[in-house]
């Protein structure tokens, strides 16, 4: 015992330390999806690949080294969606606040504008909701969300509550689809956006609110929805919705998950 604990070096312990944290945070990314039995599996290889090279068993260790070199290929191509997520969390977990950012090393956009009119989106949502109306609206934080917006129709406006109202209402050509808001702007409008697999969401919800989950899963927006069956006002934020909240809830929420943006 003490000469196992003489050969363990402090380094040792850190990198034990480190790929427990890494295989914890992907497995809270992975977990409620159906990839997360596709980790189980690659855990389980690689444990008994582990058992295998200390038994010195080099048949079957060739082997499996073989399986798992190539896995690696195969798990970027399953699990593509999972390492983008990653990679946006990450992201924005260290940027979201613009302390570092390219704009500020390079002292880009100097010039910077007002934030965003929450309140002619909370008032537009809660007529919406109150009339039943379904709508769905993206609202873009750090990126311009410029790949979703080329799938609808540019509108380039200024937000008003009077506008959203009659984007979404069922005669309107625009109301299907998804609104996006960049820089307290209507980008685009009528926008197809992707749809969440994950198992966890109600089988009661349909593609809006399925919709709302998987752009916050594949961007780092957030959305908003108006059932338009019961007329329920929903967000969804890094891919967990939050269901029946009210305009007050929305008016506390934006500005903590937005926060008193000013854009460049």
């Amino acid at each position: 015992m003490n000469f196992i604990l003489e050969t363990i070096r402090l380094i040792d312990l850190i990198d034990i330390g480190l790929v427990a944290l890494l295989l914890f945070q992907v497995y809270k990314l992975v977990r409620g999806t159906v990839a997360v039995n596709i980790f189980y599996g690659v855990f389980l290889i690689y444990m008994l690949w582990l058992v295998v090279r200390a038994l010195n068993m080099q048949l079957l260790g060739s082997i499996l080294g073989q399986v798992i070199g190539l896995g690696l290929i195969a798990l970027l191509i399953v699990f593509q969606q999972e390492v983008r997520r990653f990679l946006l969390v990450l992201g924005t977990r260290y940027f979201r606040n613009g302390k570092i950012s390219f704009d500020h090393l390079f002292q880009l956009d100097n010039q910077r504008h007002g934030g965003w009119d929450y309140d002619s989106i909370i008032l537009a949502c809660e007529r919406l909701s109150k009339s039943k109306t379904g709508a769905l609206l993206v609202l873009a934080k750090k990126s311009e969300l410029r790949a979703f917006a080329e799938t609808g129709c540019p509108l380039d406006a200024a937000i008003s509550s009077e506008l959203i109202e009659t984007v979404f209402r069922k005669d309107s050509p625009l109301h299907d689809g998804g609104m996006i808001l960049v820089k307290n702007r209507i980008s685009a409008a009528r926008c197809v956006l992707p749809i969440s697999e994950n198992p966890s969401i109600p089988v009661g919800l349909g593609l809006r609110h399925r919709a709302a989950v998987g752009m916050s899963e594949s961007s780092d927006s957030f959305v908003i929805v108006v059932s338009e069956e019961t007329g329920s006002i929903s967000y969804a934020n890094q891919g967990e919705l939050v269901r029946k909240i009210n305009g007050e809830k929305l008016r506390k929420v934006l500005p903590a998950v937005l926060g008193d943006t000013i854009f460049s």
